[in-house]
């Protein structure tokens, strides 16, 4: 299975500006040194509290927002570099499903000519042909024909975001980055949306970065799980591996977060609390970017340097971390050993 996606150190720095000349006093490190691969046909799932980056993310991935620094290979191909009749070939193959589905719908178009909107920006088809797509694309989310002339406000938040879908759906695209799809709607819709997003994948072959705050959901929908902390990721690894035996010490704050229905199993595990706030982006710490709220903080070597995201322990080339004192687990029963 090949790469479709090589994202390598890529940053996004915000300058902030001050004064009556509105000179650049300092940035926002909005992501700062994120590298991933994404194979093509999986998922994985980008997770984080809010403001470590995540959307972001997904937007510079697609040039939405200009990048600070770093590079991504979509097929092979430079996205960063692509000029502008290039980039628009590229995205005929890269969509993106946002994360509002009340504020991402024209109020003044159809759902008809929403969805047909990126056929008519590619020149794709005839008026007809594009009218046949938007009613398939239409029960392929699971609406009907009779919703193509209704506008967005007569529709529920589950109904919009299978527009949406719709919508990322119509050029046939191979990679969609999935931001935050399902954290505006209702918990029953969550999981309607997350099946529909399985057999789209399934049925049409897709690749999805699935970016999301909430584990439970990445959960159930990755293949690989990455988690974001102030603007680096900290820690990658298969979902199932990561669930069972997380290394960062940030993970498993997060996963003890995560309420499990099981009231004997849930009295029964330890939870980590972290104390202080999450730093400023715009002054984040020295050393690792975790450290001012890590348990396991000493102050040489986690206050000089940010740790390298490699393998450690016995998890293999499916687990990586960017920690100087990860969990490690004992190879024969799973149970953390001392670091």
């Amino acid at each position: 299975m090949s790469a479709i996606l090589e994202v390598g150190d890529l940053k996004k720095h915000f300058p902030i500006r001050s004064g009556v000349l509105k000179r650049t006093t300092g940035h926002v490190y909005a992501v700062d040194g994120v590298s991933f691969a994404i194979q093509e046909g999986e998922t994985l799932g980008l997770v984080g509290e809010s403001g470590c980056g995540k959307s972001t993310t997904g937007r510079v991935l697609l040039r939405l927002l200009p990048a600070t620094g770093g590079s991504v290979l979509f097929d092979g191909l430079d996205v960063m570099a692509a000029p502008r009749a290039a980039l628009q070939r590229l995205r005929r193959d890269m969509q993106i499903v946002f994360q509002d589905p009340y504020a991402c719908l024209n109020p003044r178009r159809t759902v008809k000519n929403i969805i047909a909107e990126p056929l008519r920006i590619h020149d794709i088809g005839t008026e007809a042909e594009r009218k046949r797509r938007v009613f398939e694309l239409l029960e392929t989310v699971g609406l009907t024909v009779e919703h193509a002339e209704r506008y967005p406000h007569e529709f529920s938040g589950g109904q919009r975001q299978r527009i949406g879908v719709a919508r990322a759906l119509a050029l046939n695209p191979r990679l969609i980055i999935c931001d935050e799809p399902v954290s505006a709607l209702d918990v029953s819709i969550q999981a309607q949306m997350i099946n529909l997003l399985e057999d789209l994948q399934k049925e049409l072959k897709l690749t999805y970065l699935f970016i999301a705050h909430d584990l439970s959901v990445v959960k159930h929908i990755s293949d690989r799980v990455a988690v974001m902390y102030l603007g680096k990721i900290v820690e990658i690894a298969d979902s199932k591996l990561l669930y069972v035996k997380p290394q960062h010490p940030y993970t498993e704050a997060l996963l003890s977060a995560v309420p499990i229905p099981d009231p004997r199993t849930e009295r029964k595990r330890r939870r980590v609390i972290l104390e202080g706030d999450v730093p400023s982006p715009a002054n984040p710490p020295s050393g690792c970017v975790f450290h001012p709220r890590c348990p396991r903080m000493q102050p040489d070597p986690c206050t000089i340097a940010m740790p390298p995201l490699e393998v450690v322990g016995t998890a293999g080339a499916d687990q990586k971390v960017a920690c100087y004192f990860p969990t490690l687990y004992d190879p024969a029963g799973g149970s953390p050993a001392s670091a």
